[in-house]
């Protein structure tokens, strides 16, 4: 339990950083900014990570958060950097991330008062 805390936490952290990243740029401006992107893909890998690493316990009790999407996306980064689309990144960071922050923040407090 002790470590899917642990992961929650990293989840959260990677996310909110890949929301401040791409806040109030372009897809365009993210592209043209090495340091932004390569940041940007980062914290997606981490969240990625983290996100494969949750037990299956926690998984099983939180069916509301999408546990692949992250999974998945740090896959097609890791195995295909070639050829990252940053507009998706870009777009998951805008659109998805702060949902996901929310969900994994709130199965957080859940945990957080089990322990």
């Amino acid at each position: 339990m002790r470590r899917d805390l642990l992961l929650l936490h990293e989840m959260i952290d990677a996310a909110e950083e890949a929301c401040r990243l791409a806040e109030g740029r372009s897809v365009a401006d993210v592209e043209q900014d090495r340091q932004r992107r390569d940041a940007l893909l980062w914290n997606s890998t981490v969240l990625g990570e983290a996100a494969n690493a949750v037990s299956d316990e926690t998984k099983q009790r939180f069916p509301e958060i999408p546990w692949r999407s992250p999974v998945s996306l740090r896959n097609r980064l890791v195995h295909g950097y070639w050829s990252v689309d940053v507009e998706l990144l870009h777009t998951t960071a805008i659109e998805q991330l702060p949902d996901f922050v929310r969900r994994v923040g709130a199965a957080l407090a859940v945990l957080g008062t089990d322990s």
